[in-house]
């Protein structure tokens, strides 16, 4: 029997012809994320990525807290890099908005909670998340964490799974209002350490801190002994991110 007469006309094989071909556009969508995101980015200056929560108001603590905390990260001469969004996001762009430095917004498409606060100098918006992701790390010389929901949560250990596996250059990771973080360390420490998950010195560039000006003093001291752009080498193992 002849091969063609057992493939059926239409139906299933139609669809999935179709289904490939929408996949290949998307693929070169994602490919334009990445090339858009790098060239837009390529020439800030040194930056800290910024993370916490979409949901908290202006008037909130951690609101507040995260607004001082970038507006003297700006004024220090980092820009600001943050998901773009309402809550510690807007917070965080705010502060370096009306700083010395460029307040940076990566936003994604959500059909809910996410929309484009205005206080961004380079606004860049993504469809996906992980490529989104990708230029938080690329860019950033250290995390700052504020307290979040589970999207705050992916950023810190995606950050800590490429620190732990060396696929990103060894930034320090701060977070940010110790009663909010103090539990999730502790069980890092009692639980993962003691049951060998995970060795004692991935945990070495993680610190907790409450105090605006100390945040910006961590990352000065973490670098004070060479300089915020990457090494060649370092570089290199982020062309393999």
């Amino acid at each position: 029997m002849n091969i063609e007469s057992k493939i059926p006309v239409g139906g299933p094989v139609v669809a999935e012809k179709s289904w490939t071909s929408r996949e290949s556009w998307r693929v070169l969508g994602i490919m334009s994320e990445f090339v858009e995101g790098t060239e837009r980015l390529a020439n800030i200056g040194p930056s800290v990525s910024v993370f916490g929560s979409a949901r908290v108001p202006p008037n909130h603590r951690y609101y507040l807290l995260a607004e001082q905390i970038c507006r003297q990260l700006s004024d220090a001469g980092f820009c600001v890099i943050s998901g773009g969004g309402p809550g510690i996001m807007e917070a965080a762009n705010k502060g370096a908005y009306f700083g010395r430095s460029p307040s940076v917004g990566l936003n994604i498409q959500l059909p809910h909670e996410q929309h484009a606060n205005p206080y961004q100098d380079i606004s860049q918006t993504f469809r996906h998340f992980f490529a989104r992701k990708y230029m938080f790390v690329k860019f950033a010389a250290a995390y700052v964490v504020l307290p979040g929901g589970f999207g705050t949560l992916d950023e810190l250990m995606e950050a800590l799974t490429l620190l732990q596996t060396g696929k990103t250059r060894r930034i320090p990771i701060i977070l940010v209002h110790s009663e909010f973080w103090k539990g999730l360390l502790d069980w890092f420490k009692t639980t993962l350490i003691d049951e060998k998950m995970i060795d004692g010195f991935d945990l070495d560039l993680v610190k907790i801190i409450d105090e605006p000006k100390a945040v910006v003093e961590a990352i000065f001291k973490h670098y004070e002994a060479r300089g915020f752009e990457p090494s060649a080498a370092e570089r290199e193992a982020q062309l393999n991110l």
